[in-house]
């Protein structure tokens, strides 16, 4: 059955065939073709399904193929089905009920990743690098869906646990209780007259807390501010839009997102009296700043309202709404793309065009547009924020990403952990000695870094496999590994000043936990540094500003 209705040019499809119902609205003349597909798709589901010489799961073969579908698009718009919607259905107060700890699987493991303090993990005895392999009575090897969800419950609820820690299987029990996931896990003064605010998320409490860090620094004596958004891959639009209205006057456009569907396209402005609209303000961002981080950095650039300083941001301009949808469904679908104040959309990814593997197409440097900001200052489209004072320091290396991604770092600091269980607060910045260690170990590991050169020579030696040519390539093959080796080892020795400083970072994270790593930002940490002499110089910072 087909019924087309028609109102104010908006065309509302309902097709059922075979028990599937769809419902969809175009806002263009193609709702025929819609039609048309969906009556194909349902076609072909109820074929398949009575058809194939094996038993299939309508509802398996289904979610596979909206998922697959989706992932052609961007990787932003997803398909939750019923199981997904309450696994994932996480609450944006920043609170759920869990262990408190960052936690990745690996194979037949679950790895603590990171314990935050005075939280259950912690209080169970969990450390990083600990691989949980039975929870309760389910061992983890035998368990192939997302094994975390083992981890969530009711508080109080007690969980047993059985882990490995260097080489030893050890026991524990969780105690589940409340986590509250801070925006602002750390604020302090930096010297007698600079604030600092790291600020980690956009949920909605981001505000509330960015506010009462930023009023109690200046009851403080605070005559300036550093607003750290290192690594804070955004979150909800408004919170972003509220954050830009604690330092600009009520009425300012913040962000504008413009969609092919109208009602997804609107300006947003401040709403609210600020805080303070005078005091200086030094933002400093990275390749991990993204999206609602994004729309802060850029938007009080735009307004010349503060100093962005740092590296280009991660560049990501668009903009998701969750739909719930029938049987408890839903689907997350990026609605729009949002514009600074001058007008830029800042993303970086063409996810309509792909490269021949597939992947989406950066924007080409020689393509950004330019535009002013409201003093009249350029500024660019298409790659992230690019910042007023550009930081070295705040680049990542192909292979730090590479020691980041396959935990070079983080196995290396577990082994420095245990071989110096009791350093505490005396850790130092890493010596040469250090750093000789830390490759030894990486060699002692068979460490693989996974280059895009490495894993292209992998698949080549498998193609020959197959086609049973390896043979006759084994030492031209040999030789370019070896090749590759060498060059790895010159390019760890090429960026020890970097990854030294990530090894210490996460080294610290071991032994004060997060809060400590904060702390010794406040002291030692090179871009909070250039901030405080960039606020010094009152002269560079307005010269920037155009003051």
């Amino acid at each position: 059955m087909k019924l087309f209705s028609f109102f104010k040019k908006r065309y509302i499809i309902a097709c059922v065939a075979s028990g599937f119902l769809f419902i969809g609205v175009s806002f263009k003349d193609d709702f025929f073709e819609i039609a048309k597909q969906v009556e194909i798709f349902t076609t072909l589901f109820k074929t398949v399904n009575q058809n194939y010489v094996d038993e299939i799961a309508p509802a398996d073969l289904m979610d596979k193929a909206i998922k697959s579908m989706l992932a052609d698009l961007d990787p932003y718009t997803n398909y939750f089905n019923e199981q997904d919607v309450v696994k994932f259905k996480i609450n944006n107060t920043g609170e759920y009920t869990g262990i408190g700890a960052l936690v990745t699987r690996k194979e037949d493991q679950l790895i603590i990743k990171e314990p935050y303090k005075n939280f259950p993990a912690d209080k169970a005895g969990l450390k990083a690098g600990d691989a949980i392999i039975q929870i309760g009575d389910v061992s983890l090897v035998d368990y192939k869906e997302d094994a975390s969800q083992l981890l969530r419950g009711a508080k109080n609820t007690k969980i047993d646990l059985k882990y490995i820690r260097q080489g030893k299987t050890l026991t524990t029990q969780l105690v589940l209780d409340e986590v509250t996931v801070k925006a602002v896990p750390f604020f302090s003064k930096i010297d007698d007259k600079t604030g600092y605010i790291v600020l980690t998320a956009f949920n909605s409490k981001t505000t509330q807390e960015t506010k009462e860090a930023l009023e109690s620094l200046k009851a403080d004596g605070a005559e300036r501010i550093i607003l750290d958004l290192r690594g804070n891959p955004g979150g909800l639009l408004n919170e972003a839009i509220n954050i830009c209205n604690l330092f600009v006057p009520r009425g300012e456009t913040i962000v504008t997102t413009k969609s092919k569907n109208e009602k997804h396209t609107n300006t947003y402005k401040t709403t609210r009296e600020p805080i303070d609209t005078e005091i200086p303000l030094v933002i400093i961002v990275d390749g991990k700043s993204a999206s609602a981080s994004e729309i802060v950095s850029g938007a009080l650039q735009d307004l010349d309202r503060a100093v962005v300083l740092g590296s280009r941001s991660f560049g990501k301009g668009l903009v998701q709404r969750p739909f719930d949808m029938v049987y408890g469904t839903q689907v997350k679908v990026t609605i729009s793309r949002y514009y600074t104040p001058s007008g830029r959309c800042i993303q970086a990814l063409d996810y309509l065009h792909k490269d021949k593997d597939g992947k989406a197409v950066r924007t080409d440097a020689t393509k950004y547009n330019a535009f002013k900001t409201k003093k009249g200052r350029t500024v660019y489209d298409g790659g992230g924020i690019l910042p007023d004072v550009e930081l070295d320091e705040t680049k990542t290396s192909a292979i730090a990403q590479a020691l980041q991604k396959n935990d070079g770092i983080f196995n290396y600091a577990t082994y420095y952990y245990y071989k110096n269980p009791t350093l505490g607060d005396k850790i130092t910045t890493l010596t040469d000695i250090d750093y000789a260690d830390f490759k030894a170990f990486l060699k002692r590991e068979k460490f693989s870094f996974d280059t895009e050169t490495e894993l292209a020579l992998k698949a080549t030696l498998e193609k020959a496999k197959k086609e049973k040519i390896d043979e006759t390539i084994t030492k031209e093959y040999e030789q370019l590994v070896a090749a590759l080796q060498r060059s790895d080892e010159l390019l760890l020795d090429k960026n020890q000043k970097e990854i030294k400083k990530l090894i210490q970072d996460e080294l610290i994270k071991r032994y004060l936990y997060r809060e400590g790593l904060y702390q010794f930002y406040t002291k030692n940490n090179s871009e909070i540094t250039k901030a405080i002499n960039l606020l010094d110089n009152k002269n560079d910072y307005n010269k920037i500003l155009k003051i």
